[in-house]
């Protein structure tokens, strides 16, 4: 039994240790924003945040989450009005959508890294993550967009 919190709740999930959290969040949990891409941690379509970082959970073992604080695309904010999830829409960034939620969960712990991305900032943290319909350019400025409502949420309180 692998106990951990997913989203803000406790789960304890009877599964072998070596089961890919992808699986566990996807096929036990039921959330299925988070989507299997390469299956080996290259194309980022898995990204979750593990703890507040981001990880590839097609290769992240159950047994390295005991404990952990798992966020997945649904947990982001309650109501899907994170700034990069509104900006997404806004912006119409995805075409497909299927690396979409990859995409904003390795942008969310970018701004939280880099509150005023640079160019160079977005592409380097980014640059994992991959899509197949090459929306990279919205993609950067829905990230550039997302950081300037941070920013002035923090300045207004």
């Amino acid at each position: 039994m692998v106990s951990f919190h997913i989203n803000g709740r406790a789960v304890s999930i009877d599964a072998e240790d070596d089961t890919p959290l992808l699986w566990v969040i996807r096929d036990v949990i039921g959330l299925t924003g988070t989507k299997f891409g390469c299956g080996i941690g290259m194309c980022g379509a898995c990204t979750v945040h593990v703890d507040g970082r981001p990880t590839r959970s097609c290769i992240t073992p159950l047994g390295h989450v005991v404990g952990a604080e798992v966020t997945t695309i649904e947990g982001l904010h309650p109501n899907g009005q994170h700034p990069l999830q509104k900006a997404w829409i806004e912006l119409q960034v995805p075409q497909c959508g299927y690396c979409q939620s990859g995409q904003i969960m390795q942008a969310a712990s970018l701004l939280k890294d880099f509150p005023t991305p640079s160019d160079q900032d977005i592409d380097a943290v980014m640059g994992g993550n991959l899509c197949r319909c090459m929306t990279y350019v919205r993609i950067r400025k829905a990230i550039k967009q997302a950081a300037a409502e941070l920013r002035e949420a923090l300045v207004n309180g």
